[in-house]
């Protein structure tokens, strides 16, 4: 456990010894994060890249999930969930009412993931693509669901940078 979480830590350990006097000591602590996303899932080809992705359409809120689907996508089944990593490491299931449904869906997903995984070798199989075609610079068409995808993910990065800064601020206090 961090040394910047420790109040938080102390919190939870009296907290929790409310419920059991007998609880000494946290050993370790992780959180788990409702996503408060409920709707009818899409799983889509592009014209683009990413050339695959699934969506969430919510039906609680306006804030949709959208994924892209590529090589690096992890999946496994585990019956009623699909779980998930994406590229940036969070670990996510997905709920399915009828079982059919998941099993079904967790396949289409992985042949994706192994189609994309082959795309992926025939654009580059080095493992580096210059970028060019009869000595010219190849332009990439603009695609707003990448850049959009990296923009959140830059979010994400300052986000949790900032979050880190502010605790070790309140910390050194």
């Amino acid at each position: 456990m961090e040394s910047v979480n420790k109040a938080g830590h102390l919190m939870s350990l009296a907290a929790l010894q409310q419920y059991d006097p007998y609880i000494i000591q946290l050993l370790d602590v992780t959180g788990q994060e409702k996503t408060e996303i409920e709707g009818t899932l899409f799983v889509y080809a592009r014209s683009a890249s990413p050339h695959h992705g699934f969506t969430i359409m919510n039906r609680l809120s306006t804030e949709n999930l959208v994924e892209p689907i590529n090589k690096d996508l992890e999946f496994q089944l585990q019956d009623p969930f699909l779980l998930y990593r994406n590229g940036n490491l969070g670990i996510y299931s997905i709920w399915f009412y009828d079982k059919a449904d998941c099993q079904r869906i967790a396949q289409l997903m992985l042949q994706i993931v192994k189609q994309e995984a082959l795309r992926a070798q025939r654009v580059s199989p080095d493992g580096g693509s210059s970028g060019r075609t009869n000595g010219c610079v190849q332009t990439k068409p603009t695609d707003i669901l990448e850049l959009l995808s990296r923009a959140k993910e830059e979010y994400q990065r300052v986000e949790v940078l900032s979050v880190m800064l502010t605790a070790t601020v309140l910390h050194d206090e």
